[in-house]
C-alpha cells in the first residue's frame, strides 16, 4: 500500500518555496514583456521593411533592364521626327530665323507678290523645343497669297502660319479719268513659326 505524505502548506518552508516560484515566474513574465516582446515586434517590422525593400529593388532592376530599350526607342523616335522634317536643324536661333526669312522672301517673290518686311521676334522656349517666330508683311492678290501660304505650309522644316491679318489695299485715283480704281491687291500681315530642339 502506497503511503502519501501529507504536505503542510502552512509551514514556513512551503510558503517560502511557493513565494520563490511566484517571484521566479513573475521575473520570467517581466523579461518576456520587457525584452522578448519588443524584440519579436522589431523583428517583424524589420522583416516587413526588408520585404518592401526587396520588392522595390526588384522593381528598379526591371526598370533598369528596360533602360537601354527605352533609350533606343527614344533615339528612334527622335530620328524619325528629324527624318520627317518637322524641326529646323540649324545650329542657332539666329541661323534658323534667317533661314526662315530667306525661304519666305523667295516664296513671295516666286508667287508674284511683294515683300514689305520681315522681322525676327524673340525666341520662346516651350518644354524641349524653341519656337522661332518671324513677323511678315507682304502685298499681293488672292492668288499670290494662296500660293505663298501653300508653299509655307508644305515646307520642310515645318512652318506654321499664325495670326494672319488680310486687308484690301486702298483704291487709287486714276490720273487720266480722275476716277477711283479699285485694287485687287491685299495687305497681308502674318507670323511664321518654326521649331527647333533645345540642346540635350
Amino acid at each position: 500500500m502506497i503511503n502519501f505524505k501529507k504536505i503542510d502548506f502552512s509551514s514556513p518552508a512551503v510558503q517560502q518555496r511557493s513565494m520563490a516560484l511566484t517571484i521566479f515566474f513573475f521575473v520570467i513574465l517581466v523579461i518576456i514583456l520587457v525584452i522578448v516582446t519588443p524584440l519579436i515586434s522589431k523583428a517583424i517590422d524589420l522583416n516587413d521593411t526588408k520585404t518592401n525593400l526587396v520588392f522595390k529593388l526588384q522593381k528598379y532592376e526591371r526598370i533598369l533592364a528596360k533602360a537601354d530599350l527605352i533609350s533606343a526607342s527614344m533615339a528612334n523616335i527622335n530620328q524619325a521626327q528629324d527624318n520627317q522634317g518637322y524641326f529646323n536643324l540649324q545650329t542657332t536661333d539666329a541661323l534658323a530665323s534667317a533661314d526662315m526669312q530667306e525661304f519666305i522672301k523667295k516664296a513671295i517673290i516666286e508667287a508674284g507678290g511683294q515683300l514689305s518686311s520681315t522681322q525676327a521676334l524673340p525666341v520662346s522656349n516651350k518644354e524641349k523645343f524653341k519656337r522661332i517666330t518671324v513677323s511678315v508683311r507682304m502685298t499681293g492678290n488672292s492668288q499670290v497669297l494662296r500660293k505663298v501660304l501653300y508653299k509655307i505650309e508644305t515646307s520642310e522644316p515645318l512652318i506654321i502660319v499664325n495670326q494672319i491679318d488680310i486687308r484690301p489695299m486702298r483704291a487709287t485715283r486714276n490720273r487720266v479719268t480722275k476716277q477711283m480704281d479699285a485694287s485687287n491687291d491685299l495687305n497681308v500681315n502674318f507670323q511664321a513659326v518654326s521649331f527647333m530642339r533645345n540642346p540635350a
